[in-house]
């Protein structure tokens, strides 16, 4: 008879980690430290699990997904958001960190979410490099609207603040290029990224750090993935509109910013605006099918190894 597949769900806290198994219910509590990571890793190692599950937490679970996979323990980190719609949607109201480890194991045990890559520690760099640039953006347009309505004697000190603030995002993008250039295979994907008009170095940077599937999945897939598909609201004889819900916020951001130069520099992709303008779509729209377009046209690009060209605007995105 076959034996039951085991999938292990860990919750993670700053002081410890809770761990539980389905379907045998077993859970277990170490502390979140270099001999409690050891002590799960060991643990888990022996076990041979399925599936391990952990929610995205902010950058707490990097250690343990980092040694877990390193032990080569099938491992997968999901949305919070998505787990907890599993907890309502079966009936578990009850919250503690117990039951969150058994439900994050039961939630992998029936969803099987799909596995993306996990990221190894250079890229992990990489990715904290971006979030950080991202970070000091925010701060410099916080900035620039208190600068707005405070009174003139405090600009000076906020002009400084902001002064400070640009040179700290121009010392990470130098730090980005510097460490995104010392490994071939990163300075070709961001070379063949940046060749594509609209996708300048903050595009490819995040590419690079939060959309390691780029190139593996069809056009549906990846454009479902970042956020820039259009879903349906239909319900019986109801047609509702179509919108863009759920996705990588971070890379959405980043690629919305890119279409605003595609729309002026890019020739397929400012042919394609100005029709759908034309055809009465109006401009959030057009700027979220731009959106779609320049993420097929990258994503084929990563998949066929080539380069874009100006005078072949026409890439085949068809897979």
């Amino acid at each position: 008879m076959r034996e039951p597949e085991v999938v292990v769900g860990i919750d993670v806290a700053k002081v410890r980690l809770d761990l539980g198994v389905h379907p045998s219910g077993e859970s277990w509590t170490v502390e979140h430290d270099e001999a409690g990571i050891a002590t799960v890793v060991e643990r888990l190692v022996a076990a041979r699990p399925t599936l391990v599950i952990l929610e995205a937490t902010g950058g707490l679970e990097v250690a343990v997904v980092a040694a877990l996979v390193a032990a080569e323990v099938p491992v997968q980190v999901v949305n919070p958001r998505q787990v907890r719609a599993f907890a309502k949607a079966i009936g578990q109201l009850a919250k503690t960190d117990r039951l969150d480890a058994l439900l994050l194991a039961r939630f992998g045990a029936a969803i099987r979410p799909t596995p993306r890559p996990i990221p190894d520690a250079a890229l992990q760099e990489v990715r904290a490099l971006v979030a950080r640039r991202r970070q000091l953006q925010a701060m410099v347009i916080a900035e620039k609207n208190r600068r707005a309505s405070a009174p003139k004697r405090l600009h000076t000190q906020i002009d400084e603040h902001l002064a400070w603030l640009r040179r700290a995002v121009a010392a990470l993008d130098r730090d980005l290029g510097t460490t995104i250039r010392s490994t071939s295979a990163w300075q070709t994907a961001v070379s063949r990224w940046r060749s594509v008009p609209g996708s300048g170095p903050v595009v490819s940077a995040t590419l690079l750090a939060d959309l390691p599937e780029l190139g593996t999945l069809t056009r549906q897939q990846i454009a479902a993935l970042v956020g820039v598909a259009p879903l349906n609201h239909d319900s019986g004889a109801h047609r509702g509109t179509r919108s863009c819900w759920g996705g990588r916020a971070h890379v959405r951001t980043a690629l919305y910013m890119g279409t605003l130069v595609a729309t002026r520099c890019n020739p397929a992709i400012a042919t394609y605006y100005q029709r759908l303008l034309a055809a009465g779509k109006p401009k959030k729209l057009a700027l979220v099918a731009c959106m779609h377009k320049l993420l097929t046209i990258l994503n084929a690009l990563t998949r066929n190894g080539t380069r874009w060209q100006a005078h072949l605007p026409s890439v085949n995105t068809a897979a």
